[in-house]
């Protein structure tokens, strides 16, 4: 029989986490599964050929990694008050890691918005959404964050 008991969902702390939420609650009410959030921060790679390098990367990585854990505390207080929610800050390829991490949890489905940030990043980078539904081990919902609920 299929259970779908725990729900992985990658926030990238943009105002489009917050457009998705409400599916992530329905989901996760609707099918008795508790919630885990993760947060990726790019790791040095993705940098490799800028004018800086990794090397300039490096050093705030640690920075950006406790920036990224304080936020993530706030946005599980924020928006899931009263709930225990499990988080992950992971560092690398947010794609990889988003797999990885479902893999290695026991995920059973990723909920996902189809754009975090608008405009140029996507097309540097490429859409994380594609490759999560691609490499997935487990069904993923993604939904537009720009559309939700219009």
């Amino acid at each position: 029989m299929l259970e779908i008991k725990k729900i992985l969902y990658p926030v990238d702390f943009f105002e489009s986490s917050d457009n998705i939420l409400p599916y992530v609650k329905l989901m996760a009410e609707k099918l008795g599964a508790e919630i885990e959030l993760i947060h990726v921060v790019r790791g040095s790679a993705d940098f490799v050929g800028f004018e800086m390098g990794t090397a300039w990367y490096s050093s705030f990585e640690a920075e950006l990694l406790e920036g990224g854990q304080k936020a993530m505390y706030r946005f599980a207080e924020e928006k899931f008050p009263g709930l225990d929610i499990k988080t992950t800050i992971a560092v690398g390829d947010i794609t990889e890691e988003i797999i990885k991490h479902a893999v290695k949890s026991g995920t059973d489905m990723i909920i996902i918005g189809t754009h975090g940030r608008k405009g140029l990043d996507k097309i540097m980078f490429g859409s994380v959404a594609a490759g999560v539904v691609k490499g997935a081990h487990c069904p993923v919902l993604t939904v537009n964050p720009y559309r939700a609920g219009k």
